[in-house]
């Protein structure tokens, strides 16, 4: 319903963007996914491994290097929610974390804005109401074009799916873990 037409496949840039390879691996993966057809790159604020931030760093080379006159054709899409910094703002789902959250993310990737900015997962302590009114916040600022959320069981979800509907944002993706080894997600 929004327009924005998603690869059959996406290339998520966790454990394998970080600092554990040569940049020049990730230059070439994603050059190599980028010729076969792969658009969506899909990141969070705490991918990367060993340094958290450091496949957001690494993505942002590369949009500024072989990618950067083809933004306008990519999906970039990234998440907060998990642990990034120390102290009581550093995870979940607060307003104040989203909003520095993605100011970061935007700073490491080198982007004015992201396609899709994504809450990674559930906050018990957090009213869901505030939550989704950041993200809301974050498509009017111009930051993001489109929100997302991730690790959110069904019944959240729909009531999230609701609250956004009402605050007219753009919600056009559901991430969950789904494998042939753990189909949970199917009970729920």
């Amino acid at each position: 319903r929004s327009g924005l037409f998603l690869p059959a496949l996406s290339l998520g840039l966790w454990h394998n963007f970080g600092d554990v390879d040569p940049l020049s691996r990730s230059f070439e993966i994603a050059h190599y996914a980028f010729d076969h057809g792969i658009t969506h790159f899909d990141l969070a604020n705490n991918y990367g491994f060993p340094h958290i931030g450091s496949a957001e760093e690494n993505m942002g080379k590369i949009l500024n290097g072989i990618l950067k006159e083809h933004r306008n054709e990519l999906v970039i899409s990234t998440k907060a929610g998990y642990k990034m910094w120390d102290g009581p703002y550093g995870d979940f789902g607060s307003r104040k974390y989203l909003l520095s959250s993605l100011d970061d993310s935007l700073k490491r990737l080198n982007l004015d804005y992201v396609d899709i900015f994504y809450h990674h997962r559930m906050d018990k302590d957090t009213p869901l109401y505030e939550t989704m009114w950041a993200l809301n916040d974050i498509v009017k600022s111009g930051k993001a074009l489109y929100v997302g959320l991730s690790n959110y069981d069904g019944e959240t979800m729909e009531k999230a799916a609701e609250i956004l509907d009402e605050l007219h944002c753009p919600f056009v993706i559901n991430q969950n873990r789904y494998s042939i080894l753990d189909r949970t997600v199917e009970n729920n």
